[in-house]
């Protein structure tokens, strides 16, 4: 019998996670017994793309073909197999966010539900207030200049998915852990007009308060995040199976990355951002002053 039997179910998060950690192991299986990549994409019929999404955790699977592969792995104790079944079939269920597919692009809904496993996050924004921070008026505000050609039913749209995506925060039992450097620029860039950032910047204040968030401030005059210029977030994960992700956002599409080489050199951008932006207790002083100036 193989370690993986002993992992217990994900602790947060929905499908996206499941996939992810059953396509790691299915992975680590046909790899500890030499079996071919060729060789299991013939077993189940798929095409070797598909079978790259699956490993990935990147797409759907069907129960019947992870039993097949399971038989081809050599896996035969009934509880393994079951474990890896209850994987298959939690991953085909449909994530909350799901609900809101009219108004998210198909390249976010990975993130959203890393976003929701992800114990610990650590995000920069240059531009903006993250989404995890913003009041409703800001994401109204920043909505409407983000989706100019969509009708305000689509904009009430994405407002909910932005407080919606905010309760990861304040799970009673467990709240993720939040730590993001936010760029003076995004302060003081009078998104929605200075009575909607001023409730903003009170907003922010508040979530000072919580145990579980952390926000730095970097002043403009620190010249180390020139050359940081999209959005980067780092997501970690409580369960063993699920590597680190840096994910960073375009304009119409995003990046994931998961190799250990990649995620440690934005691990270390990271690192030095900390370093140089303002401790929290001197970006409370800072927020306090920019609200006085509003």
């Amino acid at each position: 019998m193989s370690e993986t039997n002993s992992l217990p179910a994900p602790s947060r998060g929905g499908p996206t996670v499941r996939r992810i950690i059953l396509g790691n192991n299915l992975r680590r299986l046909r790899e500890q017994r030499g079996i071919t990549f060729q060789a299991a994409a013939r077993t189940i019929g798929a095409s070797q793309p598909k079978l790259s999404r699956l490993e990935l955790g990147r797409g759907g699977c069907k129960e019947h073909d992870i039993a097949a592969l399971l038989t081809l792995y050599g896996v035969e104790d009934e509880a393994e197999r079951e474990h890896y079944l209850a994987l298959a079939r939690g991953a085909n269920t449909t994530g909350w966010w799901h609900q809101y597919s009219d108004v998210t692009p198909a390249w976010m809904e990975t993130f959203l539900g890393l976003e929701e496993a992800a114990s610990l996050i650590r995000s920069y924004q240059a531009q903006r207030i993250p989404g995890l921070l913003q009041t409703a008026d800001y994401a109204r505000a920043f909505a409407q200049i983000a989706y100019p050609n969509a009708d305000e039913a689509a904009i009430e749209r994405h407002v909910d998915l932005r407080l919606r995506r905010q309760q990861i925060l304040g799970h009673a039992d467990q709240p993720a852990r939040y730590w993001v450097v936010l760029d003076e620029a995004a302060l003081r860039r009078p998104l929605g007009g200075r009575t909607v950032m001023r409730a903003q910047i009170k907003h922010l204040l508040g979530i000072l308060e919580l145990s579980n968030i952390t926000v730095q401030v970097a002043r403009l005059a620190t010249g180390r995040f020139a050359a940081v210029v999209s959005p980067l977030t780092i997501l970690r994960f409580a369960e063993p199976d699920l590597p680190d992700v840096a994910y960073i956002e375009q304009l119409t599409s995003a990046l994931y990355l998961d190799k250990r080489n990649d995620v440690e050199r934005y691990l270390l951008t990271m690192d030095g951002l900390c370093a140089a932006a303002e401790k929290q207790e001197s970006s409370q002083e800072m927020l306090e002053q920019l609200l006085a100036e509003y």
